[in-house]
């Protein structure tokens, strides 16, 4: 079934469908990693769309861009040479399977306990 919302402009002669929605695979304090370059990270936030700069992703390789309209995960990530925050799409991630905590100095003020794969975020954060 499709789905349409109305538009009240004037001329419209029928409903116009409504923009499709990517639903985000990961959910904040999951563990995940990057698809092709290996690094770790935590999920902290999602944007549903791109919500970066345009000179951000501009500066990705133009056969290795991302399309925009899929979730974006911030990540408080790490790899062999340190942590580092990352804004990665969706397509570029892959569940953790290492069961391993991820080695991050901001994951003790967002979240708490570490089990399964997943941090649970600090009762303070949660809306």
């Amino acid at each position: 079934m499709e789905r349409t919302f109305s538009h009240f402009a004037m001329g419209a002669a029928r409903p116009l469908p409504a923009p499709s929605v990517a639903h985000a695979r990961f959910s904040i304090g999951d563990v995940v990693q990057h698809r092709m370059f290996g690094f770790r990270g935590v999920v902290f936030d999602i944007d549903p769309v791109f919500a970066n700069s345009d000179e951000w992703y501009e500066a990705i390789p133009e056969g290795m861009r991302p399309a925009k309209d899929q979730p974006f995960y911030h990540l408080l990530a790490e790899n062999n040479e340190g942590s580092y925050i990352a804004y990665v799409s969706q397509q570029n991630l892959v569940a953790d399977d290492s069961d391993e905590p991820v080695e991050h100095p901001a994951i003790s003020g967002l979240f708490g306990t570490y089990q399964d794969g997943k941090y649970t975020l600090r009762p303070r954060y949660r809306h």
